[in-house]
């Protein structure tokens, strides 16, 4: 695909995510004049530019719906549920065609002729057949350059009967090149001197024609583009050439040139798109897109200068020079610099993930017949992509069990003496080094009892135990674990919230429960601001190195060896006049030696908890570049990781949550 046509998609993409919001804006204020026109310039923009860059399914389509909706600017039709309804479907069916995937056709035609249906006045010469209108939907053209290189052969692979593959997907003409073969006393019975170019009509898509070719990929140059124009009329041959490629040929423009034309081109449609992606008037943008790829990359590559720089600081404190020594220092400030610079570019406002949930909301109460609506606060608060990208599943189960097990139905919500309407509250806000999501919803709040008796008919606990109301909650995230009475096709089958357990404790983050019976259900989920590189406490047991996130340490104390048995032997220690946990972590990791006379104590607050952790020394503040633990040590308890110290050395990075609950489960 040539880089303008990526460049269309990711922009249809966004456009079809302000189009929805705005689509389910609209519905709620159906007589906002400017929710109406910022619907009508997001399809006219997704149209134009499609038709641009070659989609002309999507403009097609696009320009329908646009149709009606430039009626209702007008004022001559009204903004109706079924409408709305409609038009979010539609935006479904748009990003099925901008991602190029197989459609139902019958579907599409069916929806293309219920928009029409909505223009009674509109000319009969302007009214198609929705199936003929259809057609760009179902087939595109594709031109395939296939040359193979001489060793295909040797592979074991038959081009005759790939190119016969390709020609079975649908209409194709095939031309086949035969210049480079040599004369006979000159050719080499095992060598491959055929090339192919073929012009293929096909509903398949790309993905189809690809995978035809994906047994000699690494044997062949392989060239699939599809075309702008389509095909000409039926029967009849299509001139595949456009306007830039005659330029080309006659040489009256150069490449760069092109390029540089319809770059502005693109600019220019896309021009509307909001003040934040607007072009300057000297053509200057005001922001890039960058792939995350290589965002990735840049963080990576700084992670290693923040490893070298360690190192260099190390060396310049060891050899006494002062030179040296002011070097590394400027030099650790310019890494810093660069470091926070270069997280901030992954920073991203976590708004966006809010408002695809709007959706989520909207169709499952209508799925289970009631009523839910969603507010969000602090939708600007920054977080990782990185974070972000993982929020997805765990924030679908959340809001997925509060609407079905939560929000009652809106006839028991009028008899409790509540609105009609449920609301799911979704907020983000920053608390040091983390950032805290809260999920809310005002239904009915989890019920202790049907928990208990669930949790005693599993065998999770004894029938005679006593639990507090917050032990009973954290049984929900028990693997497997529903209170529903029968398995549907939303909740039932004890999946949800054991998954949202597990996806925020890989993000190295945790989940807390707030209910009140009658009143709702509060769930938080508290997370790093990054994954990359982190700020951490670099401490020694024994010959081991660990790092310890500086966002779980509150505070370091110091105790003689005999006040450390007692607290060993008790489990607890005085921190502030007040008895908390404490754990040595030399027994904790079974590490070998005597400990000093002098024991030091990292005190740390795991949801609430005071907890003491016993080590051997703490050597002060390291900037921690996260390194994932190999499948052999992904199992050990209390390690969520691993970094390289300046000198080349290891240390396994600390999780004081696993840690907590790995001391909570030695203890039942």
């Amino acid at each position: 695909m040539d880089k303008h046509k990526m460049v269309y998609r990711e922009e249809a993409f966004e456009l079809l995510v302000d189009l929805e919001t705005a689509l389910l804006e609209l519905e709620e204020s159906p007589e906002d004049e400017e929710l109406i026109g910022r619907v009508f310039r997001s399809l006219h923009t997704i149209k134009g530019s499609g038709a641009m860059f070659g989609y002309d399914d999507v403009a097609a389509f696009a320009h329908e719906i646009e149709a009606v909706f430039e009626r209702v600017r007008d004022g001559k039709l009204p903004v109706t549920k079924e409408l709305v309804n409609l038009s979010l479907s539609a935006c479904d069916l748009t990003r099925k065609m901008v991602a190029e995937e197989k459609l139902d056709t019958t579907h599409a035609a069916e929806m293309m002729g219920r928009f029409r249906e909505m223009l009674p006045d509109r000319p009969a010469g302007d009214k198609p057949e929705a199936a003929a209108a259809l057609r760009a939907f179902q087939l595109a053209t594709y031109r395939i350059r296939f040359h193979p290189h001489a060793e295909l052969f040797a592979t074991g692979a038959n081009p005759a009967l790939i190119v016969s593959e390709v020609r079975a997907m649908g209409d194709c003409e095939v031309v086949a090149h035969i210049a480079d073969v040599p004369p006979l006393d000159r050719l080499d019975p095992e060598a491959c001197y055929l090339r192919w170019d073929l012009v293929l009509r096909t509903d398949r898509g790309e993905n189809a024609i690809e995978d035809a070719f994906i047994f000699v990929a690494d044997s062949c140059d392989l060239d699939i583009q599809a075309m702008d124009a389509g095909a000409g009329p039926e029967g009849e041959p299509a001139d595949f050439r456009r306007i830039g490629d005659i330029l080309l040929e006659r040489g009256d423009i150069t490449p760069d040139a092109l390029d540089e034309a319809l770059s502005a081109q693109a600019r220019e449609r896309f021009q509307d798109r909001g003040a934040e992606k607007r072009i300057s008037d000297i053509g200057a943008a005001a922001s890039i897109r960058v792939p995350a790829d290589k965002l990735d990359t840049l963080v990576n590559l700084v992670g290693e200068l923040v490893t070298v720089q360690a190192n260099l600081t190390r060396k310049g404190r060891m050899s006494d020079d002062p030179e040296l020594l002011a070097i590394s220092e400027e030099v650790e400030r310019l890494i810093t610099s660069l470091r926070e610079n270069t997280m901030s570019l992954r920073m991203l406002p976590i708004g966006s993930t809010f408002q695809k949930f709007r959706r989520l909301v909207r169709d499952l109460g209508e799925e289970l017949g009631k009523e839910a609506v969603m507010t969000t606060a602090g939708a600007d608060t920054e977080l990782d992509k990185t974070v972000i990208d993982q929020l997805n599943d765990p924030l679908v189960h959340i809001i997925r069990n509060e609407i079905d097990h939560g929000i009652e139905a809106p006839h028991v919500r009028e008899a409790l003496g509540k609105p009609r309407q449920g609301t799911i509250h979704m907020s983000a806000e920053h608390s040091g080094a983390k950032v805290l999501i809260r999920i809310s919803g005002d239904g009915a709040g989890l019920d202790t009892d049907a928990i208990r008796a669930k949790a005693v008919e599993r065998n999770l606990i004894p029938a005679d135990m006593e639990l507090d109301e917050d032990e009973l909650h954290q049984l929900i995230f028990s693997a497997g674990f529903s209170t529903a009475a029968r398995v549907t096709d939303v909740s039932g089958r004890g999946v949800g919230m054991d998954v949202v357990n597990r996806r925020i404790e890989a993000l190295h983050g945790n989940v807390e429960i707030a209910s009140r019976r009658g009143a709702g259900t509060t769930i938080t989920l508290s997370l790093p601001l990054t994954l990359a590189i982190i700020d951490g406490l670099l401490v020694r047991i024994g010959a081991t190195h660990f790092v310890i996130p500086l966002s779980a340490v509150e505070e370091c104390l110091e105790m003689t060896r005999e006040e450390a048995d007692r607290c060993r032997d008790r489990g607890m220690m005085r921190y502030r006049e007040r008895m908390v946990i404490y754990q040595s972590l030399r027994t904790f990791f079974n590490i070998d030696g005597d400990p000093p006379a002098i024991e030091r104590v990292v005190v740390s607050d795991i949801g609430g908890e005071k907890i003491g952790f016993g080590l051997d020394q703490v050597i002060g503040h390291h900037q921690t570049v996260i390194k994932p633990l190999g499948r052999i040590y992904r199992d050990i308890e209390g390690v969520s990781g691993a970094t390289i110290l300046g000198d080349g050395s290891v240390s396994l990075i600390m999780d004081v949550h696993r840690i907590f609950q790995a001391m909570e489960g030695n203890s039942q």
